[in-house]
């Protein structure tokens, strides 16, 4: 599986990401097969070139415009909607654009539709965005991973930073921010919501193919984003294991309390059987928690079982690369979930719950629907 990762060290903004993904090896000519299938020819022009900022060199896309045209909303999403880009780059782009809409109808108390993007609804900020998912596209990039992002304190132009309208864009995405002792705007509303539509935000285990970097408009020493191009790799990540022993608790809530450990973030509980001290049945709980959570996750045990107390180990654990695809069969598409690694695809596990939906429609025993659908997984796929 090929990954991108946005290390936003200085910030991002959608001609950094340009300029970034270029340099990566996309070709040019996607972001003039942009200007066409858009339409906007006679509007911008792109020029792209290598510079520095201070000791950082890296490609610069500037994307010029003539008789600058302001469109409402309404009109972003019509030039996206009847453009010749790829259906998957209009997808992501009218998503971009509903997310920066929402956020400026929330921080202006209007309605959506009547929305004034000012600088945001011009024809570079279309440029941006559809080149960035394009670019993207050509780069034949599965997943988009990004780094925290810096957060700086203080005013601009009588709007406090960061921006308003990147803070509600990245607003529920899981994005963290690090304080930062920059007074300038590092975060572009364009970036985010590039960053909202396509990104999970942290470090992931790959190898390394490439790496560009895109230079910034301030000439400040440094200011680029880079963005990282390789496979994704079995990453070896840092867990607490939360265990404890219940002996007097019914089985039915030890269930209910799996549950709801789930729900809270676990990443797997397990309940086995064990015999206690003087012979008393129970039942051995064991948590696998990601380390930010084993606080919450000890206190709900803590909170809502029998338990006196909790044993925590940390302990390393390796991951095989995961995916979701769905396959096409005779029952209509089904999911399918991959396991892959170094970027390729080893096995294939059929989604239950699909699975038990068509054998219920069709009258079929469903490990038959699991064996048929792993089949045509593995065809597709190129495991036969």
């Amino acid at each position: 599986m090929t990954i991108a990762y946005f290390d936003c060290f200085s910030g991002i903004s959608g001609d950094m990401t340009l300029g970034a993904l270029i340099e990566c090896g996309a070709e040019r000519t996607v972001l003039d097969a942009a200007v066409e299938a858009l339409g906007l020819g006679d509007e911008v022009s792109i020029d792209v070139r290598r510079e520095m900022r201070g000791h950082t060199g890296g490609t610069r896309v500037l994307v010029a415009v003539s008789d600058r045209v302001e469109r409402t909303v309404p009109a972003l999403r019509e030039v996206v909607q009847e453009s010749g880009a790829p259906d998957s780059v209009k997808a992501s782009t009218l998503d971009a654009i509903n997310r920066l809409a929402r956020a400026e109808s929330e921080i202006h108390g209007v309605a959506e539709e009547q929305v004034h993007l000012h600088e945001l609804g011009g024809a570079d900020t279309l440029i941006d965005i559809v080149g960035a998912f394009w670019l993207l596209q050509a780069l034949e990039v599965d997943r988009v991973f990004a780094s925290d992002l810096p957060a700086p304190h203080g005013l601009k132009g009588g709007m406090p930073l960061p921006a308003p309208a990147s803070l509600r864009v990245l607003e529920g995405t899981g994005a963290v921010f690090q304080p930062t002792s920059e007074s300038r705007e590092l975060v572009t509303p364009t970036g985010a919501a590039i960053l909202a539509v396509s990104a999970t935000f942290g470090r992931p285990a790959m190898s390394l193919r490439r790496i560009g970097y895109g230079i910034g408009g301030h000439t400040a020493p440094g200011n680029a984003l880079a963005v990282w191009i390789g496979d994704e790799v079995a990453s070896e990540t840092g867990v607490t294991v939360v265990e404890t022993n219940l002996d007097d608790m019914a089985p039915n809530l030890i269930a209910a309390l799996t549950e709801d450990l789930m729900a809270a973030g676990a990443l797997d509980v397990t309940v086995v059987p064990a015999l206690m001290k003087k012979g008393r049945p129970g039942h051995l709980l064991t948590v696998m928690s990601p380390p930010e959570l084993v606080a919450t996750l000890s206190d709900h045990l803590l909170r809502h079982s029998t338990t006196l107390g909790v044993r925590l180990t940390r302990t390393d654990r390796v991951i095989a690369g995961r995916r979701v695809i769905e396959v096409e069969t005779s029952f209509g598409p089904v999911r399918v979930k991959v396991k892959e690694l170094g970027g390729r695809a080893i096995d294939v596990a059929p989604e239950y719950e699909d699975c038990r939906r068509v054998s219920r429609e069709r009258g079929m025993d469903v490990r038959e629907v699991m064996r048929l659908v792993a089949a045509a997984a593995r065809v597709e796929l190129g495991l036969e």
